[in-house]
């Protein structure tokens, strides 16, 4: 478990980075409704985690680097009743002292209190358009700051989006955090393995789907990082495909993308392999090309390039092997230029991994590409996806093929989180053997 005491470091960071005589509000996630009166479970939102570890919702986090008390929480009211009903509260007394904040106040305190905190500063950091109820909470407090100058009233005059600074911190990972997402990737892999060697033909998607997640649980990640897709046969070539309600069918490949999420951190694997065990010569064919490109690609996961670079890498290998299996026709210079290869593989190569499977942080600085550093974190994912009513040979149609790594940037190259899940072909049919 993260040691709380690296949440307060990211706090003081953050304080560091903000402008004189500013102040930031950081709201906590909401719970969602499922159906009438039950809720979906509660998940928090990723920067509130990321500064405070507090897992509870609708709290408020104030940060203020000109404030005597740099730190504020609001969270719930202590209320027997409520907790005998839907769980114990932490409450405010205790989250001072267990969480390390200057202050802490209920959370029924806060439209007055927050007028006091907020009033006189010049700048204001804000994140808005997550949460539209609180985002109306902010902009009743500016126009009650705004309108009480007798009251002795000062509102901010410049917003910020606290984002920006937020965003950037995550973007680079502490030990801490890494050690998490090698242990999110760990168990993630194992899960994998599972689902590889419970495949049969007559098996149902969600079967599979079910001993992934039946692993996370069991090894301490309760829930997976985003909705698990275990796509057989033409469903491959459904990129998000969720519904996972089919029969395995004997001969066709299944793919699957899944990974846990471990104290917030996600993991993101995609491997595709036979539902008995045994590649078809097409399927190799295809198999070995993906695997190709994403070897291709990782050459380029490594301080100073770009992920651009990486994806050009790939692009490249998948365009001229689309070519010699008769996919395409024409020059690879023309085909690549314009994108014909799209019809086969459409997506991107990778995206930023972290507190979300799709985590935060630019991809672009000063409008050149976002050169790779130590402590990010990334995945590496070519694929090919050959629908069964498209215009190939017909020994491809209907395979549907993605390879799917979780890379970390280290000072002399890159490690693979990911690295003991078989991918090769021999170690794939090895393994289901």
């Amino acid at each position: 478990m993260m040691n709380i005491t690296e949440f307060k470091n990211r706090r003081d960071n953050l304080l560091k980075k903000m402008d004189d005589n500013s102040i930031a509000i950081i709201p906590a996630g909401v719970e969602l409704t499922r159906s009438r009166d039950t809720e979906f479970p509660f998940r928090q939102d990723s920067d509130f985690l990321y500064l405070t570890g507090f897992l509870e919702p609708e709290a408020v986090l104030v940060l203020s680097p000109s404030a005597q008390n740099q730190s504020t929480l609001f969270c719930r009211n202590k209320d027997k009743i409520a907790e005998i009903w839907c769980g114990r509260r932490i409450g405010p007394q205790r989250a001072q002292s267990e969480f390390l904040f200057d202050q802490t106040f209920a959370l029924s305190d806060l439209k007055d209190n927050l007028l006091t905190l907020v009033s006189g500063h010049a700048t204001l950091y804000y994140g808005q358009g997550t949460y539209a109820e609180f985002d109306e909470k902010i902009w009743q407090l500016l126009n009650t700051l705004r309108g009480g100058p007798k009251k002795g009233y000062k509102a901010p005059t410049v917003i910020k989006d606290v984002r920006n600074l937020v965003h950037e911190m995550r973007l680079f990972k502490s030990q801490n955090e890494v050690e998490l997402m090698r242990k999110a990737a760990v168990i993630s892999t194992q899960a994998h393995i599972r689902a590889m060697k419970y495949s049969k033909a007559g098996a149902f998607e969600f079967q599979l789907e079910a001993e992934l997640h039946h692993h996370y649980a069991m090894s301490g990640a309760r829930y997976p990082a985003y909705g698990t897709i275990v796509g057989s046969g033409d469903n491959a070539n459904i990129l998000h495909y969720t519904e996972n309600s089919d029969i395995l069918a004997d001969g066709d490949l299944v793919l699957i993308d899944s990974g846990c999420e471990l104290e917030g951190y996600a993991a993101d694997i995609t491997r595709t392999f036979p539902v008995n065990g045994k590649f078809t010569t097409p399927q190799k064919q295809l198999y070995q090309l993906v695997l190709d490109a994403q070897i291709a690609a990782m050459s380029f996961y490594k301080p100073g390039s770009t992920l651009k670079q990486a994806s050009v890498a790939a692009t490249k290998v998948l365009t001229q092997g689309m070519i010699d299996l008769g996919l395409l026709e024409g020059d690879l210079n023309e085909l690549i230029s314009n994108e014909a290869y799209k019809a086969f593989y459409m997506h991107g190569l990778g995206h930023w991994l972290g507190l979300d499977v799709h985590d935060v942080g630019e991809y672009k600085q000063d409008e050149k590409e976002r050169v790779f550093e130590p402590d990010m974190v990334l995945t590496v994912e070519p694929g090919i996806y050959v629908a069964a009513d498209s215009k190939a040979p017909e020994q491809f149609k209907g395979i549907g093929i993605r390879i799917e790594d979780n890379i970390l940037i280290t000072a002399d190259g890159h490690e693979n989180l990911t690295q003991s899940l078989p991918k090769t072909i021999d170690e794939i049919e090895g393994l289901m053997a």
